[in-house]
Order: C-alpha cells, then sequence, then structure tokens
C-alpha cells in the first residue's frame, strides 16, 4: 500500500508546474505527475479513513474527493490548462449530517476549510430564521474557546447590506449578512510532509464538527424544533 505521508516531491511537482504551466511541460514531465497524483491519491485514501472514526462521509474513496488537475478555463481569464494545487473535498453523508470538508494543498498556502460554500435558497432562509429567534446560541456557539483558539472567527461572502426581510439594525445582522458559513486552518509546507499530517487534518477536521453538528440541527427541523424531511 503506498504511503499516506505526502511526499516533497508531489509538493515541488506542484512548483514546477507553476512555473511551466503548459501542456507541452506536463506531457514531457507526466510520469513525475502520476507518481505525484499517486501519492495524494493515498493520502485522501487514508484522510478518508481517519474522518470516518469520528464522522460519517459520503465519499467512497479519496480519489473520489480529488479535484482534476486539468482546469476548465471557457470562462476564465487564466487559461493556464492546469491547477497548481492539489485539492479535494468530503461530504458529510445522509441528508441528516450537513456541511462538508475541503482541503487544499499548495506550496505557501495550504489550508483546511469545513461549512458551508452555497447554501440553497431554502437553506439560507431556514438558516436566517434561526439566526433571527436564536442569535444569542449562535454566538454563544461561535464564542467557543475551542473553535476561536482553532480557526478563529467564522469567514464567508456576505451580502452589501441586510438582506431582504431584515432590518440594518438587527441585534444580530453581522451573523444575517453571512451567505457562507466556513472555517479555515493553515499548515506549513513542512506540516504538509510530515508523517502525521493525516491524523492532524483529521483532528482539526474534528474540531469543526460542534458548528456542523448545530447547523444539522437547524437544516433538519423547522422554527419550532420539529423533524423535518
Amino acid at each position: 500500500m503506498a504511503s499516506s505521508t505526502i511526499r516533497k516531491e508531489s509538493i515541488d511537482f506542484l512548483k514546477a508546474l507553476s512555473k511551466n504551466n503548459n501542456r507541452e511541460w506536463f506531457n514531457q514531465h507526466k510520469d513525475k505527475y502520476i507518481e505525484a497524483h499517486n501519492n495524494i491519491i493515498a493520502f485522501a485514501d487514508a484522510l478518508l479513513f481517519e474522518i470516518n472514526k469520528h464522522d460519517k462521509i459520503e465519499n467512497s474513496s479519496g480519489k473520489e474527493s480529488l479535484f482534476r488537475i486539468y482546469k476548465d478555463v471557457r470562462f476564465s481569464k487564466d487559461k493556464t490548462p492546469y491547477n497548481t494545487r492539489w485539492h479535494g473535498s468530503f461530504k458529510r453523508a445522509t441528508n441528516k449530517l450537513r456541511g462538508g470538508y475541503y482541503f487544499n494543498i499548495q506550496p505557501g498556502a495550504t489550508f483546511l476549510a469545513g461549512g458551508f460554500w452555497g447554501p440553497e435558497p431554502k437553506d439560507m432562509k431556514r438558516i436566517r430564521q434561526d439566526i433571527d429567534l436564536n442569535f444569542k446560541s449562535w454566538k454563544k456557539l461561535l464564542s467557543d474557546k475551542t473553535l476561536l483558539s482553532t480557526f478563529g472567527k467564522m469567514t464567508g461572502d456576505i451580502v452589501g447590506s441586510a438582506p431582504r426581510g431584515y432590518p440594518k439594525d438587527h441585534p444580530a445582522i453581522d451573523l444575517l449578512r453571512y451567505k457562507q458559513f466556513i472555517f479555515k486552518y493553515s499548515f506549513t509546507d513542512k506540516e504538509v510532509c510530515s508523517p502525521g499530517f493525516v491524523k492532524k487534518v483529521s483532528g482539526v477536521y474534528k474540531k469543526m464538527r460542534p458548528f456542523l453538528n448545530f447547523m444539522s440541527e437547524v437544516l433538519t427541523t423547522d422554527v419550532n424544533g420539529v423533524p423535518v424531511n
């Protein structure tokens, strides 16, 4: 079985690709890409195994979690053909467990993220209903010492003003303006290539769980706390 430790060569390949982001160079170094890609698949497989010890993930394999290195440049100003990072995501299983995990492995810019990137309109409506009615519970959760010491403040895109239906002077207007609900954590390149990295990543994800579980409860109940399908 391939080692789940991310090899320095897998990071070095990305560094070289960022300087030679063209098809000719990539095809000449396809063997290096395959070696690095297989290494990242082994990492993602091991990470899936570790996360499933404390959560339930929908992805059937680590490979399934990975995004392609080939970019879709049809609607992008940047026409370079390849992503210069290894990245992937894991979705929590069943309709009862909401949210997901993301990893971005990139020289000098490796980070993890978790939460809710693009809630559907009905979910966004339900989230704002809960903030409106229970903002004290939200603020208590977001001031949790473990969350703050690990991730700092919650991040994510926000609307320019108050969302429709809510006054600008609402006591939780800062929370109501969020369109995304994300926690992020960064690693150095040295940490990325350390033998215990996969367990560290899983441990960081686990620290997001109070928020993910809180949101799962919100999104699977109505305003009266009654479970919904």
